[in-house]
């Protein structure tokens, strides 16, 4: 697996960790940062005039969000079907981790005024409902709810996108860094089917 580490927490934060994620507390031990801070960071240069807005949004939520582990969230995944849901594991941990570093409540500010939410970075212009006047919500749900520890909105809304639209293909991470590839990698370790 390329440019992918084992875990998204920090040291700080393996109380928290449950003992079946143990290989990945040595591996982050080993050079892992905080990878939230740097992903909102990275997300915030590469943009231009919501890039400001972008790294308040994420400093701001930073210390309420929750940052799931790579094996944690492929259980969830599992258990919520995603596994072989039109793509493999490996895909749906790989796009999550390109897409928001495993944040929950990771926020990105687009050119256009729209808004990237969450774990899969779901677009509030097609996907949500902010409040706005012109959204689509075609998921019907509010982008709050998908900025939650709770998954399942999100869960619903990316399967929608992925049998609505041309697939993954939604998701510039996935395209950019998945596709293509042998993914077994992303769910090794993690005790899951």
């Amino acid at each position: 697996m390329q440019d992918a580490p084992l875990s998204c927490l920090s040291p700080t934060k393996w109380s928290s960790v449950s003992s079946a994620d143990s290989t990945e507390k040595s591996a982050s031990a080993a050079g892992t940062r905080n990878l939230p801070f740097q992903f909102c960071l990275r997300q915030a240069l590469r943009m231009k005039a919501a890039g400001i807005l972008t790294l308040i949004g994420c400093l701001v939520t930073g210390a309420e969000s929750k940052i799931y582990t790579r094996c944690k969230l492929a259980k969830i995944f599992s258990r919520a079907g995603l596994d072989n849901y039109w793509f493999s594991l490996g895909n749906w941990i790989c796009m999550a981790y390109y897409e928001s570093g495993y944040n929950t409540t990771a926020q990105t500010v687009l050119d256009d005024g729209s808004i990237d939410y969450g774990i899969f970075q779901i677009n509030s212009f097609a996907w949500c409902r902010r409040g706005k006047l012109k959204e689509n919500n075609h998921c019907h749900v509010a982008c709050s709810a998908l900025i939650t520890d709770d998954l399942t909105d999100a869960i619903i809304c990316a399967k929608k996108i992925v049998k609505e639209t041309q697939g993954m293909n939604y998701w510039q991470g996935w395209k950019k860094h998945c596709e293509g590839r042998d993914l077994s990698e992303w769910k090794k370790g993690c005790e899951v089917s």
